[in-house]
């Protein structure tokens, strides 16, 4: 039994060791690959997407294949969707997640994050001219995705509202959502509004915009946690993008006055001297 526990404490001081050996490795090995794996969603319109030529294309590709372009890398993107963007990062397939993710506390326990890169809220998509505030969804079907934030707080807000028992529909993929609102299964899709204007956008004069922002959603680049020296490069990448005017021309590229999906900027990202 002694000779077991000296053995099973040796292995696990092995495996410690190997942890302690990976973490922190990721700028390392993204320099000498000169390859950084992007993690990126396929159905966000217009934050990444297949668009009719089957290219993939949006905000975060172009954002990702800017930050490449600085580092001197290629790029390499990987598909992910709301479940696996998170554990992509923990198993290394991936160096950084441009996937909707809105930078919470409960997500920084597992993965860092850069600082924000764009600026959301959560509103309600439903068919035009049918409501008109936020209180008139009290007691009406909501889509939402499944293991989202945009899930939480759609039932925390109408729950502030007087209703005690939201009906609120959870769907795996943003197209699942927007089908079911298509389909008159719910009266309305919440999410982040830039990606519920993108898909409006798909059927013009249909569906409209609902309320005011019940929520912030400060996005952020998910990094792998504890690799300090990655997580600046990225942010310096962003700072640097901002400065040159990189990162504007690549927002009014998608969100400017002149697109389908224009969304004014509401704020700026943080800058150091």
């Amino acid at each position: 039994m002694k000779r077991l526990m000296i053995m099973a404490l040796a292995a696990s001081l092995v495996l410690a060791f190997a942890a302690s050996a990976f973490a922190g490795a990721t700028y390392d090995q993204v320099m000498k690959d000169k390859v950084v794996r992007a993690g990126i969603m396929t159905d966000s319109i217009p934050g990444a997407f297949y668009n009719a030529k089957k290219e993939w294309v949006g905000f975060d590709v172009d954002i990702a294949k800017a930050i490449a372009d600085k580092m001197g890398l290629k790029l390499e993107m990987v598909p992910v969707n709301n479940k696996t963007r998170i554990g992509f990062l923990q198993q290394g397939r991936i160096d950084m997640s441009l996937s909707n993710m809105t930078h919470k506390r409960s997500r920084d326990n597992s993965i860092d994050f850069s600082i924000t890169y764009f600026f959301d809220g959560q509103k309600m998509l439903a068919p035009k001219g049918k409501f008109s505030t936020l209180k008139d969804f009290v007691g009406k079907r909501v889509a939402t995705m499944q293991g989202t934030t945009s899930e939480l707080n759609v039932v925390a807000a109408l729950k502030k509202l007087g209703d005690p028992a939201p009906k609120v529909i959870s769907f795996q993929k943003e197209s699942e959502c927007f089908q079911a609102l298509q389909m008159g299964r719910v009266d309305a899709w919440s999410t982040d509004s830039t990606i519920l204007l993108g898909y409006a956008a798909q059927i013009p004069g249909k569906f409209e915009l609902v309320g005011e922002f019940f929520s912030n959603e400060p996005y952020g680049i998910g990094l792998p946690e504890d690799d300090s020296k990655w997580r600046d490069s990225v942010n310096f990448t962003l700072q640097d993008m901002w400065n040159d005017g990189t990162y504007q021309k690549i927002y009014d590229k998608w969100y400017g006055p002149d697109t389908k999906y224009y969304f004014p900027m509401t704020d700026k990202i943080e800058m150091w001297p």
